[in-house]
């Protein structure tokens, strides 16, 4: 494809024009919208005489310099105008069809209202102009339309004016006195039920805040609301970070292809991160509308009053904001839980990323299409390497050097290093080797042996790192790795606690006054992103998880002893042995569900043991088949053997109206189901008494593991009573997507035609086909390759309608390197049947090129 050209981060040049001022003039009038865009333009390269503006798909109906005529040419996406002064004012009229704009960028439909996508390269959709996100530009913006068709017309900023207009029209002015990139600007226009509130900042101003949401949801904003007040206090006391403009909107739309996004004052949102009442939404919807309401919340500042310079930077303002959500919901909910949900992420996705074809730096070095890098490695790897900076500064030091940001920065595009600098300016910390987390892909190999001398009383602990080559990168340098750990007597007393600073290839720590051996609790809390190996026994493990002082900890050495049991008996099957299950491991969870005080929450991380998918990234390459059966041994195993405990559990916990009280009782609900057809009664009680979406779904999870006729009748029931109801429907076609069988594809591929389904729709598409390909591995990897053909006939699909989301659902299809030879040649038959698409669009380009090397 002549046109997937890479662009290289060391190519990056400054602007030869700046665009200061903006004044946007939106005719909204369905396939003929007119937009009017006068700049006024600023020579920064003294010997620059030509403008190149970015465009794309525009019908240019007029264009005047000063006010006057002026000759121009187009190609490739480029507007281009000669022969220039070094100030002037650039007009530009384009007529824009919104309703045929079906990839959700630039200026779109979503359910009748006109909605904007800009980021990362959606402005120019709209208008030509310099679509970059180091020009900043003060925006004033007037939106006009039929009034009765569209009464609230909004934008970035503070409302400046209104009236009316011939015709049955009105017109909306907004103001944004700050600076900003064109990718955090916004436009929506519809007619929506809206929840207002407000909230006085620490300064004593009130900042009127609204929801605008769909007709008829008007009950299911309060939580959305509730979690923006919330995300604002504790901003203001975390990070002493306060509001600045007089308004926070935030819309919630239903066609989106991301989660939200924060454009300055005027937040979109997909519908699934804030709408929610207790009937249809669950306890993790809750957790995951108050997650999302405060990371959109928290860029005003870190992205959007500081910015990015060039896209490679985008982990300065995604990581930096994820870790801050992360800290967020932290210290309003559960640490442990939140830190393992984190995790969680990082061991089932980053590192798969990191292991596959599209393997890059937090801070890349290379793209072909910008929005196939808003990944997991850029948001969620980004938090990782600031909450290293975290543990190596300390709390009292990262603030001082958030202060130094900020002071520095402010109203400014800048990079990676300029955070890394302030960081290290204001805490004295030699942050040099720590700067390689930015630029080196692939996931750190910790290796651990240990050493006991009894005579010296000595214990040591040997560390090694490796880096394994990826991509273009073969040579890898050792990294600066905080490493936090725990020492612990064989009776589980407490005897060390510190991070230690891993910084060589190899590397010896040596502690004294330990004269019996201690079991050593490694990487605690997850204190770096790197894949750690030591070799523990059962009783070291079990000893963590009675008396590790870390939660997190306790989890982790429950998932280790659970998937030493799966790995023995895979091997078991390779050597035509018989299965068995080390009873110790089925005592240490029959312990844990007897033991009185101990968190539900972390008991309910704990018996949702390492799924398949899960299992399958701990090793370079997995014998599928094998590994499904052992895994499914092993956990009727522990619930046979933990069914009475089990059972009074869940017995205990019915009708308890609380979060880990219900994630503990479905968590042991699975479990049950997995021993007899008899606990289906179980199931069917708790959906027909359910108050709850959190039970209901429950209760359905527990039986879409089996296939029966009970759960038959309870999806059909389900689905009667939802019907109308989007977002719910959305978790039936997750339901669906997830069972096993070997009719599920023949299902799957009858439910594109469902009412229900929409191709056209991201959140439908993610639910049905993305919870396919990504969550039902054993049906999506059975040995025929029909689930291959499946999500490939799909992609081709997408590839025209909104290529953006079918990049993000063929991620299983390109990590095909893991599986046996008869699978991986039918994965790269698929991904050669696409790479073959004469209109194939840059974003499946990228990574389906990159996978078949």
């Amino acid at each position: 494809m002549t046109q997937a050209q890479a662009k290289y981060l060391k190519d990056y040049k400054s602007p030869d024009y700046t665009i200061t001022h903006v004044d946007l003039h939106f005719s909204l009038n369905g396939k003929e919208t007119l937009v009017t865009a006068k700049s006024q333009v600023k020579r920064l390269n003294e010997s620059a005489t030509t403008l190149i503006l970015d465009g794309d798909d525009l019908q240019i109906t007029q264009l005047l310099l000063d006010g006057e005529p002026v000759s121009y040419t187009t190609e490739k996406g480029q507007l281009i105008i000669n022969d220039l002064p070094a100030t002037f004012e650039l007009t530009i009229v384009t007529l824009l069809d919104p309703e045929a704009n079906l990839a959700l960028e630039g200026l779109y439909m979503s359910d009748g209202a006109y909605c904007t996508q800009c980021e990362a390269e959606g402005f120019r959709r709209i208008t030509y102009f310099l679509d970059r996100p180091d020009v900043l530009a003060i925006y004033t913006v007037q939106v006009e339309a039929d009034k009765q068709a569209f009464p609230y017309l909004l934008s970035n900023g503070n409302r400046v004016a209104s009236g009316p207009l011939d015709g049955g029209r009105h017109f909306v002015r907004w103001f944004d006195p700050f600076p900003k990139p064109a990718y955090l600007f916004a436009l929506v226009a519809g007619d929506f039920d809206l929840l207002e509130d407000k909230y006085r900042t620490r300064s004593g101003r009130d900042v009127a805040l609204q929801v605008f949401v769909d007709k008829g949801n008007l009950n299911k904003a309060h939580h959305a609301i509730a979690s923006l007040k919330k995300s604002m206090k504790w901003d203001e006391e975390r990070f002493n970070l306060e509001y600045d403009l007089d308004i926070y909107m935030i819309v919630a739309v239903d066609f989106f292809n991301m989660g939200a996004m924060e454009n300055k004052g005027l937040n979109v949102f997909n519908t699934k991160y804030v709408l929610a009442d207790t009937a249809s939404a669950t306890d993790d919807d809750y957790h995951g509308i108050e997650s999302v309401v405060g990371h959109e919340y928290f860029h005003n500042w870190t992205g959007n009053r500081v910015t990015c310079r060039d896209w490679f930077q985008l982990s300065l303002k995604e990581g930096l904001t994820v870790f801050r959500d992360q800290e967020f919901s932290s210290d309003v909910g559960s640490r442990a839980v939140n830190r393992i949900h984190a995790v969680k992420v990082m061991k089932n996705q980053q590192f798969a990323e990191d292991a596959g074809p599209m393997a890059h730096a937090i801070r890349p070095e290379s793209v072909i299409e910008m929005n196939n890098f808003y990944t997991v490695t850029v948001y969620n790897k980004g938090a990782e390497v600031i909450r290293m900076m975290h543990t190596l500064l300390g709390e009292t030091g990262f603030q001082a050097g958030m202060k130094c940001y900020f002071e520095r920065h402010d109203g400014q595009a800048v990079t990676c290093d300029d955070f890394v600098s302030a960081m290290e300016d204001a805490s004295g910390v030699d942050l040099t080797q720590f700067r390689l987390w930015y630029r080196q892909s692939g996931t750190p190999e910790v290796t651990v042996t240990e050493e006991h001398d009894v005579e010296s009383s000595e214990y040591r602990l040997h560390i090694t790192q490796k880096t394994q080559p990826t991509g273009e990168q073969t040579e890898k340098l050792p990294l600066h790795i905080p490493f936090d750990l725990e020492l612990l007597s064989s009776q589980g007393d407490s005897l060390l606690n510190r991070v230690l600073n891993v910084t060589q290839e190899r590397q010896t720590f040596v502690f004294e006054n330990m004269p019996t051996k201690p079991v050593p609790s490694l990487l605690q809390n997850f204190s770096a992103p790197v894949r750690l190996s030591f070799n523990y026994c059962v009783e070291q493990l079990m000893l963590l998880i009675r008396f590790a002082s870390s939660d997190v900890a306790k989890w982790d050495a429950s998932v280790a002893l659970f998937s030493q049991a799966v790995w023995q008996n895979v091997d078991n099957l390779h050597t035509n042995r018989a299965m068995h299950i080390d009873t110790r491991l089925i005592d240490a969870i029959k312990g844990l569900l007897l033991e009185e005080g101990l968190d539900k929450a972390l008991l309910a991380e704990i018996l949702q043991f390492p799924n398949v998918a899960t299992l399958s990234e701990q090793v370079t390459q997995v014998a599928l088949d094998e590994l499904i059966l052992a895994r499914s041994f092993v956990v009727e195993e522990i619930a046979t053997g933990c069914e009475d405990e089990m059972l009074a559990r869940y017995r205990e916990l019915r009708g308890i109206d609380e979060a880990a009280s219900r994630a503990l009782k479905n968590a042991c609900l699975q479990l049950l189901l997995k021993i007899s057809d008899e606990h289906q009664i179980l199931a069917k009680s708790q959906y027909d008494d359910a108050q709850n979406m959190t039970d209901s779904l429950g209760a359905l999870s527990a039986l879409n593991g089996e296939q029966s006729e009970l759960r038959e009748q309870l999806l059909h029931d389900f689905q009667l009573r939802w019907a109308d109801t989007p977002l719910v429907m959305d978790k039936w076609l997750t339901l669906q997507a997830t069972c096993p069988g070997e009719d599920r594809i023949a299902a799957i591929k009858s439910l594109t035609g469902h009412s229900a389904f929409s191709f056209s729709n991201p959140n439908r598409v993610r639910s049905l086909i993305g919870a396919f390909a990504a969550a039902n591995t054993e049906v999506f990897h059975q040995q025929d390759g029909e689930g291959y053909a499946l999500l490939t006939d799909v992609i081709i699909k997408l590839n025209k309608l909104n290529p953006q989301v079918a990049a993000r659902i063929i991620t299983p299809l390109i990590q095909f390197k893991k599986f046996d030879s008869t699978r991986q040649t039918k994965m790269k038959d698929s991904l050669a049947q696409i790479l073959a698409l004469p209109d194939l669009s840059k974003d499946l380009y990228e990574k389906v090129a990159k996978a078949l090397g």
